[in-house]
């Protein structure tokens, strides 16, 4: 065992000074960096498992959150949209991973579509920040692929899943070595999401990329340090993860019938629209009481969902009890079944990391909970930008910031 320990140590050492050597060092210039980092389906409790030196270390050198609650629904992009606009999702207008526009006729959005006509209902950090004269850059961000309102960052990668936690540090932190040195970047690590849906949350495989992804901060740390750039990394996590239980999965054509409505979205919650002339239909199937899900008008769900009244939203939203999914029918489903996402983002499940440490930070303090249309204001605030509307507050924060 101590042999193999001295190999990974070894192996990370190695990896640390890969990360940090050769660059020449150049005085840093005005105030620190500011880094979001985002750890995709880093379930807050986490943090406890014993597997994240790392992040362990950055969230006691400055602050971290009990829990940080996504907006609804607790998937990936809407999510990463809330982050960087401050705005929920039926504001911004990215409602989903999937979705369709009724100014877009017959065209689906996808998490591989690359159109800015729908991520321009909210501006992002990254554009706001360059219109006002900063250096930005993103390493992997929903919404960063496009020119939104014609503007894109000044260093943009493309997203690749295959490319390793590594090679995305050490990209970003090369935009340092040269004349670019952004104020504002991000960084985007996917690997504990991807371990929680196939595997489920409690498994070996999320423990072995918690510890991936917490070697990839420590290289983000340790090559900011060889490079003398102050900065302000705040590191979050979109959503958190729930196991799903064999077999909990709700046939959605099991209870409406199949030509009564358009198929959306489904996972932890579904997304459809009533096929004309099935609306009562499809409405009788779909709001009486069901096992395991409940289901709503669009405009009728609970108001702290703050979701409903954007057009792009589905015309009815069912939501399933933690740890069941819903599917349109009872075959392959459409979605990994051995963990997910998307339920209820006040469930514990659904808690999301939240740690931030740097020169801008008093440390050793922890947080109360709160929502992460938060983080775009303390963003903004850290930069010196002026932001524009939200829905966000910097009141969490309120004693923890030095400026």
């Amino acid at each position: 065992m101590k042999t193999v320990i001295r190999m990974l140590l070894g192996a990370f050492g190695l990896a640390l000074v890969e990360g940090c050597a050769g660059p020449p060092v150049v005085p840093w210039q005005g105030e620190p960096a500011v880094i979001l980092v985002s750890l995709d389906g880093f379930r807050a409790d986490y943090l406890s498992r014993g597997v994240t030196p790392h992040l362990v270390a950055l969230a006691r050198a400055g602050v971290r959150a009990e829990a940080m609650h996504p907006s609804f629904p607790s998937i990936t992009f809407p999510n990463h949209y809330t982050l960087v606009t401050g705005l929920r999702p039926d504001h911004h207008g990215v409602v989903g991973n999937t979705m369709f526009d009724p100014k877009i006729p017959d065209v689906r959005f996808t998490m591989g579509t690359h159109d800015a006509r729908w991520w321009d209902e909210g501006e992002p950090a990254w554009v706001t920040a360059e219109r006002q004269g900063l250096n930005v850059g993103t390493m992997f961000w929903p919404g960063s692929e496009v020119a939104i309102h014609g503007v894109r960052p000044n260093e943009v990668v493309p997203f690749d899943k295959n490319m390793s936690d590594d090679v995305r540090v050490d990209r970003l932190l090369s935009w340092y070595d040269d004349g670019a040195r952004p104020r504002f970047s991000t960084l985007y690590f996917n690997a504990v999401d991807s371990a929680g849906h196939r595997y489920g949350p409690d498994s070996a495989e999320v423990n072995a990329a918690l510890e991936d992804v917490d070697e990839g901060v420590g290289r983000l740390l340790a090559g900011l340090r060889a490079r003398h750039i102050p900065a302000d990394v705040i590191v979050v996590a979109d959503h958190g993860m729930a196991g799903v239980g064999a077999g909990h999965v709700i046939a959605l054509d099991h209870v409406a019938p199949r030509g009564s409505f358009r198929w959306v979205t489904g996972g932890a919650y579904a997304g459809v629209d009533a096929v004309a002339g099935h609306e009562a239909v499809l409405e009788r199937a779909l709001l009486g009481p069901h096992e395991h899900m409940r289901c709503w008008r669009k405009g009728d769900l609970p108001e702290r969902f703050a979701y409903g009244r954007n057009p792009r939203v589905p015309g009815y939203i069912c939501l399933a009890d933690v740890g069941w999914v819903i599917e349109r029918d009872d075959g392959a489903p459409e979605h990994p079944i051995a963990g997910d996402h998307g339920y209820d983002p006040m469930a514990p499940e659904m808690d999301a990391l939240f740690e931030a440490s740097g020169p801008d930070f008093v440390g050793g303090r922890v947080l109360a909970p709160f929502d992460n249309v938060d983080v775009y204001p303390l963003v903004m605030h850290l930069l010196g930008v002026r932001a524009l509307p939200n829905d966000g507050s910097l009141t969490p924060f309120a004693g923890v910031l030095r400026r």
